[in-house]
């Protein structure tokens, strides 16, 4: 994922968090506010929970290729995606799935606003 597609900033996290609007799952939670530079931009947050430092980045680093094969960064809404404990218990592929569907349920809600 581009640096460009990443939402950086602690204030940018804090604006769309509390925008409240979000969709959850067993594994994520998607907090999501309409885009407001010309691309789609998604932040990654891991908790302390899920493990030490080299963990973390870890799923942080497959959290952000599930991103690329998802995502066209071409959606109307920006997106903070925080990692919940049960990650872990699930395979890659299993996960990779949750979060498509998250997605897509970003994009109906989306359309119904």
């Amino acid at each position: 994922m581009k640096k460009a597609y990443r939402v950086c900033k602690s204030y940018e996290f804090t604006s769309i968090i509390q925008h409240r609007s979000f969709v959850l799952s067993s594994s994520f939670v998607c907090y999501y506010m309409p885009r407001k530079e010309s691309h789609a931009r998604v932040g990654i947050s891991v908790g302390k929970k899920l493990g030490n430092a080299v963990e973390r980045n870890k799923v942080k680093r497959q959290v952000r290729s599930m991103v690329d094969d998802i995502y066209d960064f071409n959606e109307t809404f920006d997106t903070i995606i925080i990692v919940r404990p049960r990650y872990h218990q699930k395979s890659y592929q299993e996960n990779w799935k949750q979060l498509k569907q998250d997605k897509e349920r970003l994009e109906k809600r989306k359309d119904k606003r």
